[in-house]
């Protein structure tokens, strides 16, 4: 079930992205050859019009193969060469191959959307303004840190805590503790438990403490009016914390000390969104939100074969007024789609490996 629902919000996150690249070459009067879901073999595939629609065999990516985007003869000077990729003006083909990106965007913000019409699960930190409006409000565990008492004991994410409604009372019960062994109630599934967890010193300076974020949450529902603009804010929030770790990963990465086991491939991906379908309908639309928002950001690195390399292209071309020799920007793109399938490779393997370690 896991890998089917992977299947299929991988198969709708790739559509919409590749349905940008689509229709905004349609608006510029660019011919697309080919519509495709997935790489390899052809598993369907039909003709409508002059574009090939396909289903292949490798269901983990998918393309749009535009005329003109990898110049030949044809495309230079053929027949057709006036509804060419490489024949349209530069902005013409800027808007092409950033319309990916930001159908992605829109998709995520649509997500939001639906999810703060509908009813989600949020921290009231996150959303003041809207504290009045939070329903069943309980203080929720946020974060376990690795080997701490708190883990020792079983806590878990998403863990309520019942011992009180105040998170200041929690944490001063755990520091009057002295160290002492405490029970700490908590609700998971609809059962409630109880776990005995000894507070230490060095966590937290100069207090006892288990090891454990909490925040206080609750269900919160928005007017469509309200949840359209709190779309959008959210959707640019994530927009920003997601370029902002890609920038700190790739700084740390240059300095030698850049942390692997953060990157994740689609075995990874497929188990967190499989988790998040196991928490409800709107987890999963946040989750596919999200996974939206990451494609969109990281189309946009200028890397070879990406999006944001192609459009570096369109860039340099603009300045330099020339465009850049065919056969040497074909096999730049062409060693870097290699190098991007062999990264996937490799996650995929520590994916793997992981499960079984």
């Amino acid at each position: 079930m896991t890998a089917l629902i992977f299947l299929i919000v991988l198969a709708i996150l790739i559509f919409v992205h590749e349905l940008g690249h689509f229709l905004a070459a349609r608006a510029c009067g660019i011919r697309v050859d080919v519509f495709a879901l997935g790489f390899g073999p052809r598993l369907i595939s039909w003709k409508r019009k002059e574009t090939e629609y396909a289903l292949n065999a490798i269901p983990f990516g998918g393309y749009v193969k535009i005329f003109g985007e990898n110049p030949d003869e044809e495309s230079l000077n053929g027949p057709h060469s006036h509804r060419s990729f490489v024949n349209k003006p530069r902005w013409q083909q800027a808007i092409v191959l950033v319309a990916g990106v930001f159908f992605n965007f829109i998709f995520a913000a649509i997500l939001y959307i639906i999810v703060f019409s509908f009813g989600v699960t949020a921290t009231t930190s996150g959303f003041e303004k809207y504290a009045d409006q939070f329903d069943n409000p309980r203080v929720m565990v946020t974060y376990v840190s690795p080997g701490s008492p708190a883990e020792t004991a079983g806590l878990k994410t998403g863990d309520v805590l019942t011992m009180s409604e105040s998170i200041e009372s929690i944490q001063t019960t755990i520091n009057e503790s002295k160290g002492k062994p405490i029970s700490i109630a908590y609700i998971r599934d609809d059962i409630t438990q109880t776990s005995m967890v000894t507070p230490i010193i060095g966590i937290v300076a100069d207090k006892y403490a288990i090891g454990i974020s909490m925040d206080r949450v609750g269900t919160l529902q928005l007017p469509i009016g309200h949840a359209i603009i709190e779309g959008f804010v959210y959707t640019w929030g994530m927009m920003k914390l997601t370029v902002f770790g890609l920038g700190d990963f790739f700084e740390n990465l240059f300095k030698g000390n850049a942390d692997f086991t953060a990157v994740t491939g689609p075995i990874g991906i497929a188990k967190i969104v499989g988790d998040a379908a196991g928490l409800g309908f709107t987890y999963l639309l946040m989750i596919t939100a999200l996974i939206s928002i990451n494609l969109g950001v990281i189309n946009l690195i200028p890397f070879p074969a990406l999006d944001g390399g192609r459009l570096l292209f369109v860039i340099i071309e603009s300045f330099i007024r020339r465009r850049i020799p065919v056969t040497f920007a074909n096999m730049v793109n062409m060693i870097g789609f290699g190098l991007l399938m062999l990264l996937m490779i490799v996650v995929t393997y520590k994916d793997v490996v992981k499960l079984f370690w």
